[in-house]
């Protein structure tokens, strides 16, 4: 590519980004046509974006008539828009369970259901600075690079931006480099935006040379990724001591209000709202979404492995359609 034509996409993906869609949330795609008689409106994360476009198109042949409006954003974010702003949502969908259950449980919802894990990784793209040399033992010092540029999200909107932090801070233990989190953080704060989905176009076309995002995110777009220790990368339950030594502030249900959030393996949450429009509709969509041969396995061809059933303390709240795709919380369970 030539350095103009490489500058005017750049300036192109910018003008997009800043313009158009610097916050995800103004993502909101329609399946079905505009007459349609029923609708389903679903708020979920970023990196759902691919697989859930997949798993709704499925839905749809069950339900011809259905129009399925997808807002999509940082997790925090669509959980914000129901509790700050009161939006109409029929299905909740969030890249962290604990979303949901610090923000929306229980004034906003009653229950919540764990269904698919991930993992942290680095990615970029086979001409990034540096991308001959970096490994899972090097990335540190090749990210901090004065030539180098990488992104991440907002902690605050995107469950994402807290793990990245969250994975800064366990890297600097596990490699024994004191000071390194914070060299890190204090790096390429502008490329700090809503959601890590808002920067895949500016890796694709060299603004960024790398960003902290999920696997499953790395595979769906085929770009390159580390595959980080898994001391760090959140995706071990073995190492679930480990990953909570590292924890993060972020605000809290009200404004001027702050909760802790320490590190654990990555396992996705889904609810349906209390002011669920459409609940019969929702409750059938969530059951297809659960299902393993319907969501379930559109989900494992996406990179992601579900975790259907695990336990919740919200058992008890659940509709009974949903019963046989969580468990109820025992000793056993939280050992």
């Amino acid at each position: 590519m030539s350095l103009r034509i490489k500058v005017i996409s750049v300036l192109l993906v910018l003008a997009l980004v800043l313009g158009l869609g610097a916050a995800i949330n103004r993502w909101r795609l329609v399946t079905g046509s505009e007459g349609g008689l029923d609708r389903l409106i679903i708020f979920h994360a970023g990196s759902l974006a691919l697989p859930f476009k997949q798993i709704c198109e499925e839905f749809k042949k069950q339900h011809p008539s259905l129009r399925i409006v997808r807002e999509i954003a940082g997790s925090r974010e669509c959980a914000r828009k129901i509790t700050d702003l009161a939006k109409p949502c029929d299905v909740m969908v969030s890249a962290d369970y604990a979303v949901i259950e610090t923000l929306l449980i229980p004034d906003h919802a009653d229950w919540n259901i764990r269904f698919a894990a991930n993992e942290m990784v680095i990615a970029f793209r086979e001409d990034s600075r540096g991308a001959e040399v970096i490994d899972k033992d090097n990335w540190h010092e090749i990210l901090i690079r004065d030539n180098v540029t990488f992104g991440r999200s907002d902690p605050n909107l995107d469950p994402a931006g807290y793990r990245t932090v969250l994975t800064a801070m366990l890297a600097e233990r596990f490699y024994g480099k004191p000071g390194l989190a914070d060299k890190l953080l204090a790096k390429d704060v502008k490329y700090i935006h809503p959601m890590s989905a808002d920067l895949l176009a500016l890796l694709e076309v060299g603004e960024l040379d790398y960003l902290f995002t999920y696997r499953s995110v790395a595979e769906q777009h085929k770009l390159a990724f580390i595959v980080l220790p898994d001391e760090i990368n959140f995706k071990k339950p073995e190492f679930s001591k480990y990953y909570r030594s590292a924890s993060i502030r972020l605000i809290g249900k009200k404004r001027g209000t702050f909760i802790t959030r320490a590190g654990e393996p990555i396992i996705y949450g889904v609810t349906m709202p209390n002011n669920a429009p459409n609940p019969e509709l929702a409750l059938d969509f969530l059951a297809f979404l659960l299902d393993a041969d319907g969501g379930g396995a559109i989900l494992q061809r996406n990179g992601q492995s579900s975790v259907v059933p695990s336990p919740t303390d919200t058992f008890d709240n659940l509709p009974e359609s949903l019963k046989m795709f969580a468990l109820p919380v025992t000793r056993e369970a939280h050992k």
